[in-house]
């Protein structure tokens, strides 16, 4: 069941269009990513999906439609945005209420009664791994304990659709690993816990998960990708999808100096671009042309004084994709 269903999203400020015939549809169930670089319209995108920001409609298209858990966002607006938790880029903490009373406000203000609060945050921090810091006051928290604390007021309200806006920008890589682990649970483990099930105890049809990231190990988490370039996804798929567009044209290079290495391969004319991956390089070469290149560089940075440690064909990594979808818009 498809849960987030949009098309022709469009949004522009004074002269810059910022999100441009954006097309989604993500299901329960799956993990949707939206990466490109800054500025690419991702956060315009959610706004527009969580009814942040009001879709325009661009000159001859069709009119925009959003649709959350079948309810059209403009039209049933109420319905449609029950159904959404949103974690925006800076979540807003009450940094003078500790973490219970900060979730007490947030379900408080999704309309939760005073009867059903208490039980449902306690099952929501227990969720997040929050349960033993909930008299502590948010301002004292860690900047990954606050995420964690900004998800659970997302979930609070039993959302089918959870939009988050760069979740981990910021927090260290073991908070990251944690927050992920989270959000795939959410989606993958029936079944689903308990602050997600109807009032019979039922499931409500999994959840749907959006997620901007500017993180390509994240990205490669995702269940499909939609990159994103000027306000448009220019390119869709699942990693393996995206990683296969570059099967067979990524070499990697390790030597020494670095430098000399990295000037000499520019200037082999079947090489289209280099980038560096820490202390190697890799090399997007032109389609069939890989063991010419190999054998070209190997006597070019002999001659040029340099030294190869390991030079060969690998597998491409998103981050060699997205630099070339970068490079080609």
């Amino acid at each position: 069941m498809a849960l987030i269903e949009a098309s022709n999203l469009y949004r522009a400020f004074r002269d810059a269009v910022a999100v441009r015939d954006v097309q989604l549809r993500v299901s329960a169930g799956e993990i949707y990513g939206l990466v490109g670089p800054d500025g690419a319209g991702k956060t315009t995108t959610i706004r527009l999906l969580c009814g942040a920001l009001k879709s325009g409609r661009a000159p001859g298209s069709e009119p925009p439609m959003v649709r959350i858990a079948g309810y059209d966002l403009s039209r049933e607006t109420e319905e449609a945005r029950l159904r959404i938790g949103y974690l925006p880029q800076r979540f807003s903490l009450y940094e003078d209420l500790t973490v219970l009373e900060n979730i007490r406000f947030f379900a408080e203000a999704r309309g939760l009664a005073p009867k059903e609060w208490r039980p449902r945050c306690m099952e929501i921090l227990e969720f997040v791994g929050l349960n033993e810091f909930q008299e502590r006051r948010a301002g004292y928290l860690s900047g990954g304990m606050k995420q964690k604390l900004g998800l659970a007021a997302a979930l609070v309200h039993r959302p089918q659709v959870l939009l988050l806006d760069e979740p981990t920008t910021g927090v260290d890589p073991v908070t990251r690993q944690d927050f992920w682990q989270l959000i795939i649970r959410l989606v993958t483990v029936p079944p689903l816990p308990p602050h997600f099930q109807d009032e019979n105890g039922g499931d409500r049809g999994g959840t749907a998960v959006l997620v901007s990231t500017p993180y390509m190990d994240e990205a490669a988490r995702c269940t499909r990708i939609g990159f994103m370039s000027e306000g448009e996804i220019i390119r869709e798929g699942t990693p393996a999808e995206m990683r296969s567009m570059l099967a067979g044209r990524v070499l990697e290079l390790n030597g020494a100096p670095l430098v000399l290495l990295r000037n000499v391969v520019r200037a082999d004319p079947g090489v289209e671009d280099v980038q560096m991956f820490g202390d190697r390089l890799h090399l997007r070469v032109s389609a069939g042309q890989a063991e010419q290149v190999i054998e070209r560089l190997k006597g070019a940075i002999s001659q040029a004084g340099g030294e190869i440690e390991r030079l060969a064909l690998v597998p491409p990594q998103l981050e060699d994709v997205f630099m070339s979808l970068l490079e080609a818009e």
